[in-house]
């Protein structure tokens, strides 16, 4: 990734930043580092694979793998199982085979102002931008890992809502799976009644 020309798929940098900021809102660091872990695990995926997603985190990187795969969390390709890492596997569908890339936090430590901001060192006002904005660009691929690994069966299901029916206190459509009403009129609703 070094040099005057960096490459996230097939974007340019500054056309991937200006996707980035289109689709987020912002240049988040986060979503910068992993379009370029998205990135290498395409790379290294076997060409005309037809391939599922699962993000091993819910902040920023589930965006890079919607804007540079196929797979998102409204196709059911794209599955986040927050562990808490910032890593990604690309799996192939049927077997399961696949590129696992991560934020190596060992490589970090060329880097003071990336380590400062993976680790969250620094208050976001305390942050140089600038600098962690080089600095992501300058290291690319080069603070990443990558494992092949196997995924467990029960990560390849796609879920499948079943049948519906409407709820008898509400009204609306829901999974018949979820009992004799809606999880919502069950008690399960994010709001406050009003």
């Amino acid at each position: 990734m070094k040099g005057d020309f960096v490459q996230i798929g097939s974007y340019s940098y500054d056309e991937y930043l200006h996707v980035v900021k289109s689709f987020h809102g912002n240049l988040a660091p986060g979503l910068i580092v992993g379009g370029f872990i998205v990135d290498l695990a395409l790379k290294n995926l076997p060409p005309g694979q037809y391939f599922d997603a699962i993000c091993e985190t819910s902040a920023c990187l589930p965006d890079a793998v919607q804007l540079l795969t196929p797979c998102s969390i409204g196709n059911g390709w794209l599955k986040i199982v927050d562990m808490g890492r910032f890593a990604i596997t690309l799996f192939e569908k049927e077997k399961g085979e696949g590129i696992r890339v991560y934020l190596d936090p060992r490589k970090l430590n060329a880097w003071p102002e990336f380590h400062a901001w993976y680790f969250k060192l620094k208050t976001k006002k305390e942050q140089n931008l600038d600098e962690l904005m080089n600095e992501i660009k300058t290291a690319g691929a080069d603070v990443l890992s990558m494992l092949r690994v196997k995924v467990k069966p029960e990560h390849m299901k796609k879920k499948n809502l079943g049948k519906t029916a409407q709820c008898p206190s509400c009204g609306e459509s829901y999974p018949l799976s979820d009992g004799d009403a809606c999880i919502a009129c069950r008690g399960f609703s994010p709001y406050i009644e009003g």
